[in-house]
């Protein structure tokens, strides 16, 4: 082997000569030239093979010994360390998402269809950038400590605020808890609720993710059936007479978009009150109602047996990953003592930047911008349908398109994403016996109204070729 590992030199090049040198032994400990335990040559050794100082070999040693690519062994010399690290990355080959397309297993651009991410183009990041950075430089001034792990006050005090004003529910600040998006918030209200080894109510078809993350919670999932209504309490005492908790998107149902009926609210609270059971409201988009005036929280009409999800995912940015659980007051040492210990709240200068941009009333208008934009978008979306004859219907912030006899929906929605067009299917959402026919839900956030039928008709192309 080359005493010199093919380290090449380049003495006009930007890095310095010891940062070459230490870049090209760790490469070749990493690609496997250097095996663990190898000798490395002295420091005049591979100073005179490379034409270098002594100084600068050494200066090279120590920075990988530093990172602990290398150990000094004394008379034995300086050896490749046993378990260098990184010696065997994993390949960068890129990967599909999911098929369902609610994670990808990288970072991804929001693509057209795509359901559950904001307009990229209707954000105003000019704004929100100047508020990150000065609420980043506001939070460096802050003495060092630990933060609240329940979320930083003034913007629990404008949670709390909103919720008055756009969900038609009065609660304290003391009631709101920062959380790491819905996952977090939900992770903390099973774990405050202790309903580990209990039974949930799910909604059918609802949101598989939310099954998959109660089952890892030991909870027992009952699918419950969704109809014009929303979920269908009676089906739910019937299937699970012995559940504690009913996890329910009652503004708008994912993935179907209807809103939760008067009649059907009554029976659940009902259910709730008659035992020792809870409700968890996941208020997926309640505040982006398109048709008509948002129904009001489920939690306004109950302040002793709803816990109520938020996040700002949906309507500023998802890579925020900040949610809000509120919780009834009789659960706020429980929730606190969770927090504390296991899921504190997110970074506090995302926080103060999001405080900041709702007290100066930007949240709220930004909402309005949104539900004018989408409402456009859904109207245009459904317009290119219906030129393609193509059977849809309305579904909140998407489109429900029903796919022909034949047609299968996990194999489209694969397909298209291969197209760049991120369509979801229908099927993974259901978990009873019963199986609807094939479906896509088509997001219209991030498809603009002159876009729409090249969409459209890019995609019928694509669910035409897996019928013939």
């Amino acid at each position: 082997m080359d005493g010199s590992f093919g380290i090449s030199i380049d003495r006009a090049g930007r890095l310095s000569l010891s940062d070459q040198i230490a870049d090209g032994i760790r490469a070749a400990i990493r690609e496997g030239r250097l095996a663990p335990g190898a000798r490395l040559p002295s420091w005049n050794d591979l100073a005179t093979q490379l034409g270098v100082a002594r100084g600068t070999v050494r200066n090279a040693y120590e920075r990988l010994a530093d990172s602990q690519f290398i150990v000094a062994a004394g008379a034995a010399g300086t050896r490749v360390a046993k378990r260098p690290p990184g010696t065997r990355p994993e390949p960068d080959v890129p990967r599909p998402r999911r098929a369902f397309g609610a994670f990808a297993s990288g970072p991804s651009l929001p693509a057209p269809f795509q359901v559950g991410v904001p307009a990229a183009d209707l954000f105003p990041a000019a704004l929100w950038s100047r508020m990150l950075a000065q609420a980043a430089r506001d939070a460096a001034m802050i003495p060092a400590g630990y933060p609240d792990p329940r979320g930083e006050p003034r913007l629990r005090a404008e949670i709390a605020g909103y919720l008055a004003v756009a969900r038609g529910f009065a609660c304290q600040p003391s009631q709101v808890f920062v959380t790491n998006g819905f996952a977090g918030a939900l992770s903390i209200a099973v774990r405050a609720l202790k309903l580990h080894g209990e039974q949930a109510w799910v909604e059918d078809p609802g949101y598989p993710f939310a099954r998959t993350a109660l089952a890892w919670a030991g909870l027992t999932c009952v699918p419950v059936p969704v109809d014009g209504e929303g979920l269908n309490v009676a089906a739910g005492i019937a299937r699970g007479p012995d559940a504690r908790v009913a996890l329910v998107t009652p503004g708008q149902q994912a993935p179907l978009g209807v809103t939760l009926s008067l009649d059907r609210r009554h029976a659940l609270l009902d259910w709730a009150h008659a035992g020792d059971r809870w409700i968890i409201e996941d208020d997926y988009l309640g505040e982006l109602q398109l048709a008509r005036r948002a129904a009001p929280a489920l939690a306004s009409m109950d302040a002793r047996r709803v816990v109520h999800i938020g996040t700002f995912s949906k309507t500023i940015s998802p890579a925020l990953r900040v949610g809000y659980l509120v919780v009834p007051l009789d659960l706020i040492d429980q929730v606190a003592e969770v927090v504390g210990t296991l899921d504190p709240a997110p970074s506090p200068s995302v926080q103060l930047a999001l405080e900041a941009y709702m007290r100066g009333g930007h949240y709220l208008r930004h909402l309005r911008r949104m539900k004018r934009a989408y409402a456009e978008r859904r109207d245009a979306l459904m317009t290119a349908l219906t030129r393609l004859g193509v059977d849809h219907e309305p579904a909140g912030l998407a489109v429900h398109l029903r796919l022909p006899e034949g047609a299968d929906d996990v194999s489209v929605a694969r397909e298209a994403l291969a197209e760049y067009l991120s369509p979801i299917p229908v099927s993974p959402w259901y978990a009873g016996a019963a199986k609807p026919r094939s479906g896509l839900l088509l997001g219209v956030t991030n498809v603009p109204p002159d876009h729409a039928t090249f969409f459209a008709e890019r995609l019928w192309r694509i669910v035409q070729r897996q019928v013939t």
